[in-house]
């Protein structure tokens, strides 16, 4: 009997689910050469499923999420105008975003930071910098932090309008993102950078404290402590330094997307949100509304969550590799959609679907010979 796995899809907003139409197809790819199957159900979420249901996240779609085996995720939000039209509690950040996080308790946000020497001229980095390419993995905590503590608007008794946000984590928040970060150090080059900002905020004290009492578990692992605006100079004067990073959540948020710069592009930053039962996976980048409807958003980000998922999720590390190799293949190939073809006059222009479609074929090719 082939196995089945179960995946929620929810499209999200804008360019969303243009490029989640680009990497749902790698599923019935793997389908056609694997005994195995995939049942992937939709389900609104975010703005668009304000819209037509009042909810940013609805009870069907929890519903679904809670059945399935793990989570493909596009990005979500709307323009500023159009954000004005929803409810604050209901904007998809507030009323999508954080709420699925909680719900599944993805603490541990992997972003891989990766380029191939052969995509290297996509940096804005000189290539002096780059070298032989990137390969950082960041590792992010999800659902503590500044993000989830307790918030309070008001008006004090001069009339004068503030605002009471608190950073809030314990030590068992810590403990389980930073064995993440130990454990992926290990498999890696055993070495950890340590983001952090103690000599400011007494978060980062207990999180260095609690990071020394799980070091000592981990003494084949090198760890280097760094100040999060030290950390943010040196990703772009020498980003080779690094291996795995670690950080709160509000720092991995800043940097991540810096990393984004670095690679030239966020639509090349896929990323997995995982829990103690279930993962999300989705791209690191935004629902870019400017652009949608238009068939130009890369999708490289989104058809890469899939490799994730496969990875991650359901133990198919040699499906993701030719997931990944077909991605890269096809920008060594010369071909990019818009976003990053700028980046150099030998890119061939394509469009989302014709990036897909090559993507497809590529995979298809490689999965026919492996099983061979």
């Amino acid at each position: 009997m082939s196995s089945l796995y179960k995946i929620a899809i929810l499209p999200g907003d804008a360019i969303g689910p243009e490029i989640m139409a680009q990497a749902v197809r790698v599923f019935g790819v793997i389908e056609a050469h694997r005994d195995l199957s995939f049942e992937l159900t939709e389900a609104p979420f975010g703005a668009a499923a304000y819209f037509a249901e009042g909810k940013a996240f609805p009870e069907r779609t929890k519903a679904i999420c809670d059945a399935a085996d793990a989570i493909l995720k596009g990005p979500v939000g709307l323009s500023f105008e159009e954000s004005q039209k929803i409810p604050l509690a209901e904007q998809p950040e507030r009323g999508a975003i954080l709420p699925l996080r909680a719900r599944y308790n993805t603490f541990a946000n992997f972003r891989p930071v990766c380029l191939s020497r052969g995509m290297a001229h996509f940096s804005p980095l000189k290539p002096t910098i780059i070298k032989d390419g990137i390969d950082i993995l960041l590792i992010r905590e999800l659902v503590g932090g500044l993000y989830f503590g307790k918030k309070e608007r008001g008006t004090d008794t001069a009339g004068k309008r503030y605002v009471h946000e608190l950073l809030e984590y314990t030590e068992d928040q810590v403990r389980q993102v930073l064995l993440v970060a130990f454990e992926q150090a290990r498999q890696r080059k055993q070495r950890l950078h340590n983001i952090h900002k103690s000599n400011v905020l007494m978060s980062s004290v207990l999180w260095n404290e609690v990071l020394d009492e799980v070091h000592r578990d981990y003494q084949d692992v090198e760890v280097i402590p760094l100040l999060v605006d030290a950390a943010a100079t040196a990703l772009c004067l020498n980003p080779g330094q690094f291996d795995v990073m670690v950080m709160e959540n509000m720092f991995g948020d800043i940097l991540s997307d810096q990393c984004g710069g670095i690679l030239g592009s966020l639509g090349l930053m896929p990323s997995a949100c995982v829990g103690p039962e279930k993962a999300y996976y989705e791209p690191s980048h935004g629902s870019a509304p400017d652009i949608a409807g238009k068939n130009i958003a890369n999708p490289y980000a989104m058809i890469g969550s899939v490799a994730m998922m496969l990875e991650m999720s359901f133990a198919m590390n040699k499906e993701a590799k030719l997931v990944w190799d077909a991605m890269q293949g096809v920008f060594a190939d010369g071909y990019s959609t818009p976003d990053l073809a700028a980046s150099s006059d030998a890119m061939q222009v394509v469009s989302t679907e014709e990036f897909g479609d090559r993507v497809i074929t590529r995979l298809d090719a490689a999965l026919a010979e492996a099983s061979a």
